[in-house]
């Protein structure tokens, strides 16, 4: 079962990347605007990685792969 704290700190960014996502586009700067959802896409991958790391390990554990 994943950790509820990273459920609330993807959701945590989502919200501020999706704010400052609206601001820089409503500024005129569309092309900031997509590199900061860019960001935030990567930074919650990164997160997530950690994650497919652990299940991949428990599954080659489970299953005694090598």
């Amino acid at each position: 079962m994943p950790n509820t704290d990273l459920i609330f700190k993807i959701a945590g960014l989502a919200i501020i990347v999706s704010v400052l996502h609206a601001v820089v586009k409503q500024a005129g700067k569309e092309e900031y605007a997509w590199l900061i959802t860019l960001t935030g896409v990567i930074i919650v991958l990164s997160m997530v990685m950690g994650l497919v790391a652990d299940f991949f390990q428990a599954v080659k554990s489970t299953f005694h792969l090598p």
